[in-house]
């Protein structure tokens, strides 16, 4: 697949949390392994760092609020150090109000605060969500004078919310419904049930199952050391494996 072309009209950031001690600790990681990486530094009052994976992902460090953590007792990162989850995730477009509209009127974000853009392309907005703070945060960048986005190597393709449920699930359908908004109906992926819609900065949105969850056809204590396929792709799992770059 070719590279992405980066623009507006697309997810631009993955934000990563992380321990706000451990900066200097992933600094010193990224370069050892000769990825392209900035400098820490304060943005929207937290301590980031931000990187690239070797496909030019764009991702982002960012020091942590207290709060529960599970770390897992066999990485190579100590316990400390690991990353905690996800977010802030940062998306571009090229004019708030349409956005925005969704975000607060059917998402039911509240904004809360804005910024400059570090790379100077524009403002950037901060939604918050259920008890807000960096693991439910989206933040909106603002970006009118940047190409349109092209789906590549390197970019997101979507970004998912939790939902606790099928019940609510079936109730952001209906949501979605009285504001006439299309999308694709619920999808039953075996390990949870997905709705997708776009919002009208283009940027693609799933709403998700926290449940049945990924223990259900393995034990917790070892997922991801193999792959797991739900029963519908079991049948073609030579040819998804033939495709696939081991994970050292």
């Amino acid at each position: 697949m070719a590279r992405e072309r980066r623009g507006t009209h697309s997810i631009s950031r993955t934000g990563l949390r992380v321990a706000g001690d451990s900066l200097d600790f992933w600094a010193a990681r990224l370069a050892d392994q000769g990825l392209t990486r900035g400098r820490i530094t304060t943005l929207d009052g937290r301590a980031t760092l931000d990187f690239e994976d070797p496909e030019g992902q764009r991702l982002r460090l960012t020091a942590d609020q207290p709060g529960e953590v599970h770390p897992w007792d066999r990485s190579p990162v100590p316990a400390a150090h690991q990353i905690r989850g996800l977010g802030p995730i940062t998306i571009s477009v090229p004019d708030l109000a349409p956005t925005e509209a969704v975000l607060s009127r059917v998402l039911n974000m509240r904004r809360t605060r804005d910024y400059a853009s570090p790379d100077g392309e524009g403002q950037v907005h901060v939604f918050e969500m259920g008890d807000g703070g960096p693991a439910a945060e989206l933040h909106v960048a603002v970006q009118p004078g940047l190409p349109v986005a092209r789906q590549g190597a390197g970019a997101v393709h979507h970004v998912a919310f939790r939902t606790p449920d099928v019940p609510a699930i079936h109730q952001w359908a209906q949501r979605l419904a009285e504001f006439r908004i299309p999308s694709s109906g619920e999808v039953e992926r075996y390990y949870f049930r997905s709705l997708y819609f776009r919002e009208p900065g283009g940027n693609l949105f799933e709403i998700a199952t926290d449940g049945p969850g990924f223990a259900v056809d393995e034990p917790l204590e070892s997922l991801g050391e193999r792959l797991s396929l739900p029963p519908f792709l079991e049948s073609r799992r030579q040819q998804i494996e033939a495709g696939l770059k081991p994970l050292d």
